[in-house]
């Protein structure tokens, strides 16, 4: 768990940084450097970087952009959509990267302020459309006896301006921390049975650092999804705050 509070290494006007600073910075860098370098000289017919980086840009677009919000909608938010997307991938996968070891996102003040500006975004869409209709599809929905909203509409407001921040909060960070915590286990236990104990204990060492191994690899998988979740989810709390009626 001292990974999750590291020792300050020196502060910049004021404000103290610490090694997941670096690393959530890092992370930035690299994926402006990224996006830069592939699009900076676009080419009708695409070199093999160009479209690797037109691949990603294409799957936020088409795959969550228009398919969720359509192609009007999904063009206005695109940007915001986009930045989340590379945003918490490049930050979820330095917690494989040999050296670095720690996602940016482990940390809860990243997914926080993701969350918020999801939040404002959503808020945001539906007071553009239509302040009435946005409220009115919030908190009272279609179809129920006016009775009922007395129950109804307190739950709405819980489930829509208070869960909803939260959850995406805590999903996102507590994912990364699980699998952190997992890859320190299995390799610090590899490195134990291996270098201290030793002997017939190696044999345990051997199990520790496949199932290490097979970890990394299904954390792939993780760091990419939850990149993909937040994001889905961020078009369709905007999908349903701009909806004529839900």
């Amino acid at each position: 768990m001292d990974d999750f509070f590291p020792e300050i290494l020196f502060s910049v006007i004021g404000v103290p940084v610490h090694r997941i600073h670096l690393v959530q910075l890092l992370s930035v860098l690299a994926v402006v450097l990224l996006l830069w370098l592939g699009t900076r000289r676009m080419r009708v017919v695409p070199g093999r970087f160009q479209s690797v980086v037109e691949m990603g840009l294409g799957f936020v677009r088409s795959g969550i952009a228009h398919d969720l919000l359509g192609r009007k909608d999904g063009d206005r938010f695109l940007p915001i959509l986009t930045t989340m997307f590379f945003m918490i991938l490049f930050m979820n996968i330095t917690g494989i990267i040999p050296f670095l070891n720690m996602p940016g996102t482990a940390i809860i003040a990243v997914p926080l302020t993701l969350a918020i500006i999801s939040y404002v975004t959503f808020i945001y869409a539906g007071m553009k459309k239509s302040p009435l209709g946005f409220w009115k599809n919030s908190l009272f929905p279609s179809g129920v006896p006016w009775p009922v909203y007395i129950i109804v509409t307190p739950l709405e407001f819980i489930s829509t301006f208070i869960i909803r921040p939260v959850t995406l909060t805590l999903r996102l960070m507590m994912n990364l921390v699980v699998g952190h915590m997992i890859l320190v286990l299995c390799f610090s236990a590899t490195w134990f049975f291996f270098f201290t104990a030793g002997g017939g204990w190696s044999l345990l060492g051997i199990g520790t650092l496949a199932f290490g191994g097979a970890f990394t690899i299904f954390e792939i998988l993780v760091v990419v999804l939850q990149a993909y979740v937040f994001t889905v989810l961020t078009a369709i709390y905007i999908q349903l705050a701009v909806a004529e009626e839900h």
